[in-house]
């Protein structure tokens, strides 16, 4: 499956899930890990860490999904810095409050596009 479908079915997850579980099953086949315990490994991380005070769900579940992915030689610490300079690239912030416009009322990345832009970040080092 290319980046493109791969984000497409992650936002097609989202409708039913929270964005770091989305995210994560959106790289079932690749963690070699079942539905139940995916769903598990992302459950405290919608919403944002803390309620929206701290890291973007989606970009918690590539983390997760790199984590368990990860055959390179790179501790994935290493490879998760260039998922997280690139998702705030696209994102223009990393926290979920932010994100949402929280405390400024302008929204800089709706959540579909927040799980989009983590799988592609996440892709782009993976790949």
């Amino acid at each position: 499956m290319d980046t493109k479908e791969r984000a497409e079915k992650a936002v097609e997850y989202k409708k039913t899930m929270n964005c770091a579980q989305a995210v994560l099953m959106a790289y079932e086949a690749e963690t070699g890990k079942g539905r139940e315990e995916l769903m598990a490994l992302g459950s405290g991380f919608g919403g944002g860490m803390g309620c929206a005070e701290a890291t973007c769900g989606a970009l918690c579940g590539a983390g997760i999904a790199m984590g368990l992915m990860n055959k390179s030689s790179q501790p994935t610490k290493m490879l998760m810095k260039g998922v997280l300079q690139d998702f705030k690239q696209r994102s223009g912030a990393t926290i979920c409050g932010d994100l949402k416009g929280l405390g400024t009322g302008k929204m800089l990345c709706s959540c579909d596009d927040c799980v989009r832009n983590a799988v592609y970040a996440a892709d782009g080092v993976l790949a």
